[in-house]
């Protein structure tokens, strides 16, 4: 099976989501500082600034599977494509704070809903033999997304906007959010989607268009299990049968969080700032670890379809615990500053290597047709619930002590380590049909 040019620009323009996802989950990093200097915000409120984008996000996740089954996942990015915009513009012009924090929820609506149907569309466009670096292509625009977040705080951190230069900074999301809503227009429906509407000539179109060399084959199987789901119409995402694939859902999204790259990136330039740094010199380093993010990003999507899901998930729990203890160890001793960088640096790398290539492939392979979208959901709201939990809480714990949350983060790799090794199995070269009677859920 060999990429063609339309199942490349699926891929590439369903991954912009991602890139609108990175950029607004990490841009506000380099805004903390002006933010609570513009609005006179204690702690508590500066995280409830950052937890407004993620409340949203956690609610953008629960509901993006009912627009997505109901309308399509292609049309329903399209809302979330709208969502983006609005909220770039109205961060940008945000008139208080209640403003800004009203067009953070609107914004995290988009990072949430995308979060589901980016990865959900991908992975039914995508052969089994491709979907793993293809669905992974989304968390590469994640990271590419939280790259060039840094690197537009950076820029714009040198043009002197003084007062202003926050709006500047959050307003500029609405270019790519622009961009993302025009180039939905050009690619096609998902197939199953189709078929489980009722349109298979549509969607044997779009398997030939997709370059499948099997696409009949392919179809009748793809037909086959709709029908099946159809005959299930009643069946319900929480019951026993469906255990195992929400326990795998949940704990991923749950993990992901807990490895604390979230609280990391949104308050990157906060902790250099604690550590000594100037403003300026912490967006540079802020960049170095994006760079970091999206080559490792990058390696680890060249190698997931051949080492497996597992393998990463593996090798990243022991490299990122190993990390965050010697981050932990810098901030209970105030000694070794200058090694902080170097081990945030690898931490994103066994992060990203790992956790960060695998969770929305992972999430868009281990629910049947006939509850995958409230499954991905569920997994998704999993990820972004404790995303906004951490985030709303971090700034209080980083206040008392730099290490507390650093150890925290560290003995959660831990555990995961074992609950991987132990519970999760192998999906790679599986499709999706064949990943249900591998689960015992056919």
């Amino acid at each position: 099976m060999k990429l063609n040019a339309t199942l490349v620009k699926s891929t590439v323009v369903a991954a912009l989501g991602g890139l609108l996802f990175g950029f607004d989950t990490a841009v506000i990093s380099g805004t903390t500082s002006a933010l609570t200097h513009t609005y006179n915000l204690t702690p508590f409120l500066l995280g409830v600034t950052v937890f407004s984008a993620l409340f949203g996000t956690v609610l953008g996740a629960m509901l993006a599977g009912i627009p997505g089954e109901r309308f399509g996942r292609r049309d329903s990015l399209r809302v979330m494509a709208v969502l983006y915009l609005i909220s770039g513009l109205g961060c940008a012009f945000a008139w208080n704070w209640h403003a800004l924090v009203i067009f953070r929820f609107i914004g995290g609506l988009g990072v949430g809903g995308s979060s589901v149907l980016g990865p959900m569309y991908i992975a039914e466009v995508s052969p089994a033999k491709l979907r793993g670096r293809l669905v992974g292509f989304f968390q590469f625009n994640v990271v590419f997304g939280i790259l060039v977040a840094y690197f537009s705080n950076y820029v714009i951190s040198l043009q002197h906007f003084g007062a202003s230069e926050w709006r500047w900074e959050l307003g500029v999301t609405a270019i790519p959010a622009a961009l993302f809503f025009v180039m939905l227009f050009t690619i096609p429906r998902s197939p199953r989607w189709l078929v489980k509407k009722g349109r298979v000539d549509e969607a044997r179109t779009v398997l030939q268009l997709t370059g499948d060399e099997d696409y009949e084959h392919d179809l009748q199987e793809i037909v086959a299990s709709i029908g099946i789901e159809q005959s299930l119409a009643t069946e319900k995402l929480f019951s026993r049968k469906f255990a195992l694939p929400i326990f795998l859902a949940v704990s991923i999204g749950l993990f992901n969080q807990l490895s604390g790259i979230n609280a990391i990136l949104y308050y990157l330039n906060d902790i250099f700032a604690h550590a000594g740094f100037s403003k300026v010199s912490g967006n540079l380093q802020a960049v170095a670890i994006g760079a970091t993010n999206l080559l490792f990003t990058m390696i680890a999507m060249s190698v997931i379809d051949r080492l497996g899901r597992k393998t990463l998930l593996l090798v990243g729990s022991v490299g990122t615990a190993t990390c965050l203890a010697g981050v932990s160890i810098i901030f209970f001793t105030g000694q070794h500053q200058n090694l902080l960088v170097w081990l945030l640096v690898g931490y994103i790398a066994f992060f990203a290597f790992s956790q960060g290539a695998v969770i929305w492939v992972y999430l868009s392979e281990v629910f049947p047709n006939s509850v995958r979208a409230k499954g991905q959901s569920l997994g998704s709201f999993s990820h972004w619930f404790m995303n906004a939990a951490i985030s709303l809480i971090f700034p209080l714990m980083a206040a008392s002590s730099g290490a507390y949350p650093f150890v925290f983060f560290a003995v959660m790799m831990v555990v995961q380590f074992f609950v991987v090794l132990f519970v999760y199995p192998e999906t790679k070269g599986l499709s999706l049909e064949e990943m249900q009677k591998k689960l015992g859920i056919s």
